[in-house]
């Protein structure tokens, strides 16, 4: 399922006060050097074999053309790259021409990105090709990186020398601040484990906003920051930055108010031409959370009536019968789940998102809106359980699939509850088997079904199993789709621009701390 939005001649509507706010609010950049922890090179430039090198020193390797050096930063990091590279035999007499490949993962540093075909662009894979014309020289690309290993292979140089590599190492970048960090977590090895990870996670993509993943897209989305925004109250507490975010989304929308899925920070803000309905949904939930966690007045006085618009704009795609129908604003996202029937979660995720508009209308002492919605959700979730629910299979269905995302998203909007809710998620392996959840995300909102009706153990052995599942794998931070029995899975028709640290998938941090 390709997500792509191309709307003619687009101009976002601008709030240059909002804009404003949200410039005031960015963040310091904290930076540190690191340098490699390890080397190793691969047999052939793509093979997946990897050859140790004894010393593990990169300073005394002598590189020719068709060589590769791999170096181990140790974990992941986001920055910028600093190598300084000289001549060893007579005097260069040709550039020496090389290739920098950046990976998140082992298994990145041996792919050919020429093999990748999918519909994601391949300008976001981490290469850079270049020449040194003089020796030594100091290369530091302009761009910045998201990495764990650095992959160098020597295109040509010329018969009458060799490369060295006299100095490497990173500066990092990140708002998050070390120094601040609340404590950590501290359950069994293996949660610590699954806590260390996902906090590498949303400090790596906590950047001048809430970045996606910083190796693609690298941008703000509505769904994302909600559930960054929850990661970074449990871990780094850097409300300024999620503030900045509403703001940002707040201030460039559509031409009629609508959130836009994501929003543009370069070279200034702009409202992407992609309206995503449940993203945009979320930006109530976000705004809620934000004030309840802060009771930021100022937020909640400028960002409540743009909050209550997103709902109002959704209430109209309602139908006589009190059904949603989603995508005539856009896309209806849920998850990236090939052939999921996405009309019931609609549904669900309408019902959920008024919820925190009520809430947020009380916050703001507005109780005719409050009673108003409250309304307004009692009629969807009878029409719901009138069109949605199968007394014969004991679940929701949509389109005649009964898929777990459907049964999450209506247990999530109160459509069922307690043991009824229970029941369902006790045939929870059956419902995978009819379409499987592919995201962290849309298993974050499993987890908080799943306690919604009090299935406390099974949602800690769900984060056992599933983000277990990516430590064991070996990932530094979380990945942004991943399937434990297709490590392979990809939505974008090729793994070579899958985002292995993204921060929607971040959230046990968040979870742990409040409800283990």
């Amino acid at each position: 399922m390709a997500l792509i939005s191309i709307i003619e001649n687009f101009k976002p509507k601008n709030d240059e006060k909002l804009l404003r706010r949200a410039e005031q609010l960015r963040p310091v950049i904290y930076r540190k050097k690191v340098k490699p922890a390890g080397v190793f090179r691969l047999k052939d430039r793509y093979s997946r074999e990897i050859v140790s090198i004894p010393g593990n020193t990169f300073q005394d390797i002598v590189l020719g053309k068709g060589d590769n050096i791999c170096l181990d930063f140790g974990d992941h990091h986001v920055g910028r790259l600093f190598l300084e590279l000289a001549g060893k035999g007579s005097h260069p007499d040709a550039p020496a021409f090389i290739k920098l490949k950046f990976a998140e993962t082992l298994a990145e540093l041996s792919e050919n990105s020429m093999e990748y075909d999918g519909w994601v662009s391949s300008s976001w894979i981490q290469e850079e090709y270049i020449h040194a014309d003089t020796l030594p020289a100091a290369v530091s690309p302009r761009r910045r990186y998201a990495f764990r290993y650095l992959k160098i292979t020597v295109i040509d140089t010329s018969p009458k020398y060799k490369l060295t590599i006299s100095d490497v190492f990173i500066n990092t970048e990140t708002s998050a601040d070390d120094k601040a960090v609340l404590p950590a977590y501290k359950g069994d090895e293996e949660l610590s484990a699954i806590y260390s990870m996902c906090q590498r996670t949303i400090r790596n993509c906590m950047q001048e906003v809430f970045e996606d993943g910083p190796k693609r897209d690298r941008r703000l989305w509505t769904g994302d920051l909600r559930l960054q925004a929850l990661a970074n109250y449990a871990t780094y507490g850097n409300n300024d930055l999620v503030k900045r975010c509403l703001y940002l989304f707040a201030g460039s929308r559509f031409p009629d108010g609508k959130v836009a899925a994501c929003v543009f920070t370069d070279p200034e803000p702009a409202a992407d031409d992609t309206c995503i309905y449940d993203y945009m949904l979320f930006f109530a939930a976000a705004l809620c959370e934000y004030f309840e966690e802060t009771g930021d007045r100022e937020a909640l006085k400028d960002l409540y009536g743009i909050a209550q618009e997103q709902i109002d704009i959704a209430l109209r795609t309602v139908d006589a019968n009190g059904i949603v129908h989603g995508e005539e604003l856009g896309t209806v996202f849920v998850d990236w789940s090939e052939g999921l029937h996405k009309d019931a979660a609609a549904q669900g995720i309408l019902i959920y998102a008024v919820g925190y508009a009520v809430k947020l209308a009380l916050h703001n002492g507005d109780r005719k809106r409050a009673e108003y919605l409250e309304k307004k959700n009692n009629l969807f979730r009878s029409a719901a359980r009138k069109y949605f629910w199968d007394s014969d299979r004991a679940c929701f269905v949509s389109g005649g699939q009964a898929a777990l995302a459907t049964q999450v998203w209506m247990v999530l909007a109160g459509c069922a509850s307690g043991e009824e809710a229970a029941a369902i998620f006790e045939r929870a392996d059956d419902f995978s088997c009819e379409c499987t959840m592919m995201t962290p995300y849309m298993h974050h909102y499993y987890i908080m079904a799943l306690l919604s009706c009090g299935r406390k153990e099974q949602a800690l052995g769900h984060i056992r199993w599933y983000w277990g599942s990516m430590v064991k794998a070996g990932f530094d931070t979380c990945p942004e789709t991943w399937v434990p029995e297709d490590p392979s899975a990809s939505p974008y028709g090729g793994t070579a621009v899958n985002s292995y640290c993204h921060a929607w998938s971040c959230t046990p941090v968040w979870i742990l701390k409040k409800y283990f």
